[in-house]
C-alpha cells in the first residue's frame, strides 16, 4: 500500500509539473500577444515558479515544508487584491490584508521556531 501511495504521489507531481510548464507557456504567449506585462502577470509567473520549486523540493525530499505553500498563498492573495482591488469593497480589502498578515506571521513563527534565536532547540545531553 505504501508503494502505491508513493507512486501515486510521484505521478501527481509529474502531472503538476507538466501542467505548470504548459500554464507558463500560455501566460508568456498571452503577454506576447497583448504586448504588455502587468504586475498581475509577474505575480502569476512568480506563483508558477513557486509551484515548480515546491515540486522540486517534494521530488528531492519526499515531503513539503509548510513555508512554500504559505508563500504561494501570500502571492496568490496579493495577485487577487491587485486584480480585484478597483472593483472590491474597501472592507473586503481589509480582510484580505489581515489574511496576508496572518500568513506572513505564520511564516515568521515557523522560521523562528527552527532557529537558535529563541533558544527552543534541544540541548545535547552529555
Amino acid at each position: 500500500m505504501d508503494k502505491i501511495a508513493k507512486n501515486l504521489q510521484l505521478a501527481l507531481m509529474v502531472i503538476i509539473l507538466i501542467s505548470t510548464v504548459i500554464a507558463v507557456g500560455i501566460e508568456m504567449k498571452n503577454m506576447f500577444l497583448n504586448q504588455s506585462v502587468t504586475l498581475a502577470d509577474l505575480l502569476l509567473m512568480f506563483l508558477y515558479l513557486e509551484v515548480l520549486a515546491m515540486v522540486r523540493v517534494f521530488w528531492n525530499q519526499q515531503s513539503i515544508s509548510i513555508t512554500l505553500p504559505l508563500l504561494i498563498a501570500i502571492t496568490a492573495l496579493a495577485r487577487f487584491i491587485i486584480l480585484q482591488g478597483k472593483e472590491m469593497d474597501p472592507t473586503a480589502l481589509v480582510y484580505e490584508a489581515v489574511a496576508i498578515l496572518l500568513i506572513a506571521g505564520a511564516i515568521v513563527v515557523l522560521r523562528l521556531r527552527h532557529s537558535d534565536k529563541l533558544g527552543l532547540k534541544k540541548k545535547k545531553s552529555k
